[in-house]
């Protein structure tokens, strides 16, 4: 495993850098949960706004250690409730979520003023990459 190589992350930013459907897996007593969140990447970590209080927000507490899928992509990595979207610590990161998922982010699906509607941080820790018949093995650590 090598570390991101600046053509991998290219690869990564193409398919992932806006706003993406990703699968993220969880996993509470050896039983696996699976489902697709929208979700974007940058530099090595995936981010998702979601509920403090969904079932997959409960199972990261108990388990941080979550699997995601994308386009020819898996990988591991960490779970990490950053909290509030309107904090003040999240401003930047929420900055840009608001730009990335312009497209619903508004539509009220979603209360921001709800201090339960959080940003999910995943860290990823290594991952499989495939682009053109080359595998590129990561280890984002």
């Amino acid at each position: 495993m090598e570390k991101p190589s600046p053509k991998v992350e290219t690869i990564l930013l193409e398919r992932f850098g806006k706003d993406s459907l990703i699968s993220i897996a969880t996993s509470i007593e050896n039983v696996p949960y699976v489902r697709t969140v929208d979700a974007f990447y940058d530099d090595g970590t995936f981010y998702v706004l979601t509920h403090a209080l969904s079932g997959k927000m409960k199972q990261i507490e108990k388990n941080p250690i979550v699997a995601v899928s994308g386009e020819w992509f898996t990988a591991h990595g960490r779970g990490i409730n950053l909290g509030w979207y309107g904090s003040d610590e999240n401003k930047a990161i929420a900055e840009k979520m608001r730009i990335v998922f312009a497209d619903w982010i508004d539509n009220g699906h979603s209360n921001l003023e709800d201090k339960n509607t959080i940003i999910l941080r995943i860290e990823l820790t290594e991952g499989v990459l495939f682009s053109d018949g080359t595998r590129y093995e990561i280890d984002f650590s």
